[in-house]
Formats: C-alpha cells, structure tokens, sequence
C-alpha cells in the first residue's frame, strides 16, 4: 500500500501544481513527507500543542504519526495582484505591509493568492478522492512543517494520507 499511497501523492502534486493560478503566476509550493519525518512532525505537534495549551495539535499529531505519508502545499513568496481590490483588507496593493511573521503563519498575503493556495488544495484532495485514498485538511500540520521549515511558505496546509479499512482522519476520538 506504501507504494500505492506514494504514487497517489505524487498525483496530487500534480493536481496542486497545474491547478489554475491568479495572472498565471504560481507561489505554490509542494512536498510529500514520508518514513520517519512522520514521526518527527508527529513529536512537534504534541510537543507544540503542549507548549501553546492549543487543543487538537495532539489529536493531529496522531493522525499524522498513523499516516503513509502527508503532502505539503504552501504558498510563497506571492507579491499582490496588483487589483488595488481591498480584499486583504487595504485599499490598494501599494498599501499592503512587509510580510510579517506571525505565531504560525506570515501575512498580510493578496487574497486572491490565497484562492490560488485554496484551489490547489482543493485540487490535490479531489485527486486523492478520485483514488480512494483518505485524507483530510489540516492547519495544524502546516503550521508545524513550516516551524520545522520542512517547506517554505508564508502560509502552509498538510494533507495526511492513508489507505486503510476505516477512515483514521474522520472515524477519531
């Protein structure tokens, strides 16, 4: 099954990377984790989790650790459109700070780049749909694989892969 959960994220890569893209310009960002960097990102969501009193990081954790592999998706290095649209929250594109660092992610980002992030996931996961393989959104893993610095990306989405008799990702505790 390894193998076959292997392959399927490296067809959802594929989804990620030729989804479409704001002015044709991709900020998208992929990796598939797999083996023992499973176990590793698993041990820093219970220990973040711990850390931040945050609930589910463990819960995430777990899901990770039981996991054949998880895709990495992340936007970076995405400039504004230029729309001058206001949906980041400011007037115009020219007004839009410095990336700043926040607790997990970085921002202020161009909304429309962030659609690009959402239909890339949005994509990936179709894929693994198609293929029968469980899989489940998660924040949480992004925010640690981009601490780890596991990939770059101001923003940063996990995908935790598996193919069993039961859905690990949706049948918890």
């Amino acid at each position: 099954m390894k193998d076959a959960i292997k392959m399927a994220a490296q067809l959802m890569a594929l989804s990620a990377r030729t989804a479409p893209k704001a002015g044709g310009r991709d900020n998208i960002e992929i990796r598939i984790i797999e083996g023992e960097d499973l176990k590793k990102i698993a041990g820093e969501m219970y220990a973040y989790g711990e850390k931040t009193q945050k609930i589910n990081f463990d819960r995430d954790g777990k899901n990770v650790e039981d996991s054949d592999a998880v895709l990495l998706i992340s936007l970076h290095g995405a400039k504004p459109m230029g729309l001058n649209c206001g949906a980041c929250g400011y007037p115009e594109c020219s007004r839009i700070p410095a990336s700043v660092n926040g607790p997990e992610f970085a921002g202020p980002v161009c909304a429309w780049k962030l659609l690009d992030l959402g239909i890339a996931v949005g994509s990936a996961v179709k894929t693994a749909s198609i293929l029968n393989v469980d899989n489940r959104i998660m924040y949480r893993i992004g925010v640690i694989a981009r601490k780890m610095g596991l990939i770059d990306g101001e923003v940063v989405v996990g995908i935790p892969l598996s193919a069993t008799g039961k859905n690990i990702f949706f049948d918890r505790k």
